[in-house]
């Protein structure tokens, strides 16, 4: 077993190292329109397994020895996310379909099948994507990355990005990820990120990995929740969550917002709860506090802050029973000038601590507050409304108590 574990490992930096340079040469370096980049990016993904030299692609193929009644390339697509706000959108949603379809008709040696759990033993490959925001001085820029994947050996065999001009792009989130009281943001999350930048030849994330099957379930279960069939995702979030690799935020959230929808309070307090432990363990928890624009009281309308109370409630009492401090950090939008908007994501994470204080008093000698303006932005649009709520949340951060 050791001895198979070193050969595959030897193969990988083989395979590594001889792609590397194929790599660079099918990422395109300038800003395109968002069709063509995604196009590019599809080209290329695909050029790398076609252009294997023959020794790799024969050690390729032991290590992915695909069932014999399954498609001899079949693939399953982990919906793509938008690293930007880490969540799904109408562009991500786009940016799959754009790939998929681009490979159906050009490459028919691929054949998608749907991401469910009795597909990942038939596919071969597991398909990643996402999207992220890219510093320049130019015009707004996104990256757009794909990652090919061998379930089998969990070596990623093809990995290919092109940049995109950031115009026109339709940033609405799915309605799991509007309706999430907060930001999805942990290890799988993460571990998806880094699977979908991983050079060819070398491991996609573990931690992700393992999480894979599971991960069918979760995503069937959002895509039950987006099309309002409450009943039957609250059933499938329930499923995950009683396996150790589905205690992960996305699910916990959407037990959250089922329960929610269907009316019962207090499992979806319950369900609050932990997802206030998992940030806590974590070590931030991006809430979704949504304020009357510039002002420190909630939103008016008590379907959107209805809950807030209850958020409270809960994120005081966890870190309170956890024994942790941490950090209250207050954010704004982009709109009105920047020391206004420093002053008040002070003021919003100020009234924040307060609160928590009044629930567990206990808190007032373990949390600290600061105010970050609309420098740590997600969204950035300054409107003010439901579309850059991201940007109007409050961050929790664990931080060492003061001896």
């Amino acid at each position: 077993m050791k001895a198979s574990a070193l050969v595959r490992g030897r193969l990988a930096a083989l395979l590594g190292v001889a792609l590397i340079a194929l790599l660079a040469a099918c990422s395109s370096s300038e800003p395109q329109s968002f069709e063509k980049a995604a196009a590019d990016a599809t080209d290329n993904l695909v050029a790398q397994t076609g252009k294997l030299p023959s020794f790799l692609a024969r050690i390729e193929s032991t290590l992915s020895t695909p069932d014999a009644n399954a498609p001899r390339r079949g693939i399953v697509l982990d919906p793509m996310l938008d690293m930007i706000t880490g969540q799904q959108t109408e562009t991500t949603l786009l940016f799959e379909r754009r790939v998929t379809q681009r490979m159906a008709a050009r490459f028919p040696q691929f054949q998608f099948l749907p991401f469910q759990a009795a597909n990942l033993s038939k596919a071969q490959y597991l398909l990643t994507g996402t999207m992220t925001r890219v510093t320049t001085e130019a015009k707004p820029t996104v990256r757009l990355s794909l990652a090919l994947t061998d379930i089998r050996s969990g070596l990623v065999v093809a990995q290919a990005s092109a940049l995109a001009r950031e115009e026109n792009l339709d940033a609405t989130p799915s309605r799991y990820y509007k309706d999430s009281p907060v930001l999805i943001k942990d290890k799988v999350v993460e571990g998806y990120a880094r699977t979908t930048s991983t050079p060819p030849g070398q491991r996609a994330d573990p931690y992700y990995m393992e999480r894979i099957g599971v991960g069918t379930v979760i995503t069937e279960a959002t895509t039950l929740y987006n099309a309002e069939r409450y009943q039957d995702a609250l059933g499938q979030y329930q499923t995950a969550l009683a396996t150790p690799q589905g205690q992960q935020l996305r699910a916990e959230s959407g037990l959250y917002l089922t329960n929610m929808k269907l009316g019962h309070t207090a499992e979806a307090e319950q369900s609050f709860g932990r997802i206030v432990s998992l940030g806590i363990a974590y070590n931030e928890l991006g809430v979704k506090f949504l304020f009357n624009p510039g002002s420190v009281e909630f939103w008016s309308d008590p379907k959107i802050s209805g809950a807030y109370q209850m958020w409270l409630r809960q994120i005081a009492r966890g870190v309170a029973s956890a024994g942790s401090c941490m950090k209250v950090v207050g954010h704004t939008s982009k709109s009105g000038p920047a020391s206004v908007n420093d002053a008040l994501s002070l003021k919003r994470a100020s009234t924040i601590r307060q609160r928590l204080t009044n629930e567990q008093p206990v808190l007032a000698t373990r949390t600290q507050v600061e105010g970050m303006g609309f420098r740590q932005n997600i969204v950035g649009s300054g409107t003010d409304n439901g579309f850059d709520v991201l940007d109007r949340r409050v961050e929790f951060k664990i931080v060492p108590c003061p001896r």
